[in-house]
């Protein structure tokens, strides 16, 4: 392990810098029309989320999160959300609007999407992430019934048409054996991603899965990816009940670390562990965990007319006081 972990670090340095970003995926809702991923909170919300237009976020809410993102250099990981939320239109108004604060275009990752779809998207958009979850066809079908992956893998041939970038989601810990890279590595390279999301499975109560993967096997993922694509971004996602690995995800080759409750555990001890692991890994993290930066809402907010700027301004201000400043104490 400790070898294939020294290859991998070596490639990683000579191929990017030692910075790292905290990546903060934006929910756009809590609904899913499929909603039967058997590893997945929203397959425990059936019965309860029956109409989408109840989970569906603010404009305001999302935007003031948005916010929060860019004053502390979060990385927006992408925009999320289930399967038939929003109508088109809605989308692209919300990537606008989002694009007017965040400043650059941002990954999307809202289920398949046809060919008229993307063509509207591609102007306001990164790329587009597919969640492939895991590669296996056998559990593929079984944990993901209604998200068939020969769908996922005819929208990445429209993307290449449309000349979209893609990029995958891969969860470890779902049954999946280290022999199934070969299928990974070799799903990379025939639709060219060139970025993928790990996360190490993170048992949902309600759901068939009680344990999550062991750190080592995790990291033998992130390690062969590595090493099998020098160049490919590779963001791994971390709980808060994981933060010793880390280092290890780090030094094993991801770019960047997702999935930790930034917002809520700001500046806590857990947060000051996060920016620990990152230092014992030798890189230099560009993201705040800590310390909340000074800001001008009235500033970063000049492209808004004034209803939506008071909206925003009063959700940031609701984010920050319950659950940022009431942390705000020196440990």
């Amino acid at each position: 392990m400790d070898d294939l972990i020294k290859k991998a670090s070596q490639i990683y340095k000579n191929n990017f810098s030692n910075e790292c970003y905290f990546e903060r995926a934006v929910f756009l809702s809590w609904y899913c029309s499929k909603g039967d991923c058997k590893f997945c909170w929203m397959s425990t919300q059936k019965n309860r989320i029956r109409n989408p237009k109840l989970a569906i976020r603010r404009l305001e809410s999302i935007l003031a999160e948005v916010l929060i993102c860019k004053l502390c250099n979060w990385k927006i990981e992408f925009l999320s959300g289930g399967y038939e939320t929003y109508s088109l239109e809605e989308l692209i108004n919300i990537i606008k609007n989002i694009n007017l604060i965040y400043k650059e275009r941002l990954w999307l990752n809202i289920g398949v999407l046809n060919r008229q779809e993307l063509l509207k998207l591609k102007p306001f958009i990164k790329g587009i992430t597919g969640a492939v979850e895991t590669i296996n066809p056998r559990l593929h079908k079984e944990l993901c019934p209604s998200k068939p992956l020969k769908e996922i893998e005819e929208m990445f041939k429209i993307c290449d048409e449309l000349k979209i970038k893609k990029s995958i989601t891969i969860i470890i810990g779902l049954g999946e054996t280290i022999e199934d890279f070969e299928l990974l590595k070799r799903f990379i390279k025939k639709y060219k991603i060139s970025r993928i999301t790990y996360y190490a499975l993170n048992p949902h109560k309600g759901t068939i899965f009680k344990k999550g993967p062991d750190t080592g096997y995790y990291i033998r993922w992130i390690a062969n990816t590595r090493i099998a694509f020098p160049k490919i971004e590779i963001i791994a996602g971390s709980w808060h009940s994981r933060l010793d690995e880390i280092h290890l995800l780090l030094k094993a080759g991801a770019n960047s670390i997702t999935k930790f409750k930034s917002i809520k555990l700001f500046n806590t001890e857990l947060a000051k562990n996060f920016e620990n692991q990152v230092e014992k890994a030798n890189r230099k993290f560009k993201s705040r965990l800590v310390d909340f930066p000074k800001f001008g809402l009235e500033d970063e907010l000049r492209p808004f007319e004034n209803e939506l700027k008071t909206k925003i301004i009063n959700k940031f201000n609701e984010y920050y006081k319950k659950k940022i400043s009431k942390n705000e104490k020196t440990y």
